[in-house]
């Protein structure tokens, strides 16, 4: 059975930085496509990073420049460093995984994925 299990949501203030990670059981990570996710209070879920198995990524607008999606095949962990955090980062943020590849854009689109977790949360507040 897939699981994915999050960690490292905290409070944290605007322009601090943060790393997520999601440690995946039960499947074989290095060949699936992983995604992080967040889902803020009155919002709709959007996608945040995806990488590929080879390596490939894509983030949405918002984050550019200041996220950076990481996976290590070797201890099955997926990350999501965060940089200069803003308010509107607030949220909670899962992981997702899927057996598939996908293009750049579908990447970030939560039908893509079949597992999930059940989030961590971050809170960037003064």
């Amino acid at each position: 059975q897939a699981v994915l299990v999050e960690s490292g949501g905290a409070l944290v203030q605007p322009g601090g930085s943060l790393t997520l990670s999601c440690r995946a059981h039960g499947f074989v990570f290095g060949t699936y496509t992983m995604a992080w996710f967040r889902q803020g209070p009155g919002t709709r879920r959007e996608g945040v990073a995806g990488i590929n198995p080879p390596g490939s990524t894509n983030y949405v607008d918002s984050v550019k420049g200041r996220f950076t999606i990481s996976r290590n095949d070797t201890s099955n962990t997926l990350n999501l460093q965060m940089d200069n955090l803003k308010p509107e980062d607030t949220g909670m943020y899962c992981c997702a995984a899927d057996s598939r590849q996908w293009g750049r854009v579908t990447l970030l689109s939560s039908e893509a994925y079949s597992t999930w977790g059940t989030g961590t949360l971050v809170i960037v507040s003064s």
